[in-house]
């Protein structure tokens, strides 16, 4: 009978050997590491979008032109020559910086979605500087985009794990990028002389979203010691979401608020850095159960704050010179 049961037991010993060291993988300090330099980069990306976007209202209004309709070359020249256009891009040169200083110590959607302190922080900014306050239903939008999160980070810190980035992984990726690159141009063309605020949050969160994710595997395969063709190609549709990226955020200040674009950057983007990070590259697959079903509904709950952040949000769908200008003109 033992010798049996000696094969039986040896295969019930590795299972529990197996997710014991699946637990010590997903519980490995190294990665809470990312955090603190994932909450660095969020403080930077809101003075950044602060600043951004003051400089290219300030702009909208030199040139009686709103950028909302398309970004002009005379518009590209003078926000090159606006300090706080200059300073904000250097505050979100930074903030991507730090950013990839988390996502190669810490799994992605871990450190992901931490960019959502970057919403409260721009939208006290904002309230400070345009002496706008937000109204009760705009406040409590801001506020499931913060819970949905902090709850989604919070789950995913303890349940989700740094995987290998195979080749197969990096197709996917590619492919899916493709098409979404594709449809982006698409919208891009159809809508650029309409100031349409959600069409181009939306778009640069999803954009970036995929950014976030091939840094996040370009660090992978740099740190598995495999840089070949596949990564290469990576790093360029990491630059063209990248350009594209920019060019909607760009148009999405003209039309919207700095704190609505960062609710997009913050939650849009994260969710489907996430989406990808779980589907495609397996970091939760150790996940229990209620974790994904935490992911789920967190991911909901933000995503509908987001949404009704855009629709009762007082700023929304008013050009730079509708507004009044902001006490500090620079």
């Amino acid at each position: 009978m033992i010798p049996i049961l000696l094969p039986a037991l040896d295969r019930v010993a590795a299972f529990a050997e197996a997710n014991d060291l699946s637990e010590i993988v997903s519980l490995d300090p190294k990665q809470f590491w990312g955090i603190p330099l994932a909450l660095i980069g969020a403080a930077l990306m809101s003075f950044g979008a602060q600043y951004q976007s003051r400089g290219l209202n300030k702009v909208a209004r030199i040139t009686g032109r709103s950028a909302g309709s398309g970004l002009s070359f005379q518009h590209i020249v003078r926000l090159l020559r606006r300090p706080s256009w200059v300073v904000g891009t250097l505050f979100l040169g930074l903030a991507v910086v730090f950013q990839l200083g988390s996502l190669s110590l810490s799994p992605l959607i871990v450190v992901q979605p931490i960019g959502v302190v970057a919403l409260v922080i721009t939208a006290i900014l904002n309230s400070r500087m345009t002496k706008v306050r937000l109204p009760k239903r705009a406040t409590a939008s801001l506020a499931m985009c913060v819970t949905g999160i902090v709850v989604f980070v919070t789950v995913a810190a303890f349940t989700a794990a740094d995987r290998p980035v195979t080749d197969q992984k990096l197709v996917i990726i590619l492919v899916l990028f493709a098409v979404v690159l594709v449809a982006a141009l698409l919208l891009f063309v159809l809508f650029r002389h309409r100031a349409f605020a959600l069409l181009y949050i939306v778009g640069s969160g999803v954009l970036y979203g995929f950014v976030a994710t091939f840094a996040k595997t370009v660090i992978g395969r740099l740190q598995q010691g495999e840089f070949d063709w596949l990564t290469w190609l990576c790093v360029a549709a990491l630059l063209a979401g990248a350009l594209l990226g920019m060019v909607f955020v760009q148009n999405a200040y003209s039309s919207g608020p700095p704190d609505l674009v960062i609710a997009g950057l913050t939650v849009i983007d994260p969710l489907v850095a996430i989406l990808i990070g779980i589907v495609v590259l397996q970091e939760a697959a150790g996940a229990p159960l209620w974790a994904t079903i935490t992911f789920v509904i967190t991911g909901i709950v933000a995503l509908i704050g987001v949404f009704g952040l855009a629709k009762f949000h007082p700023q929304t769908g008013k050009s730079a010179l509708e507004e009044p200008a902001p006490q500090i003109a620079r």
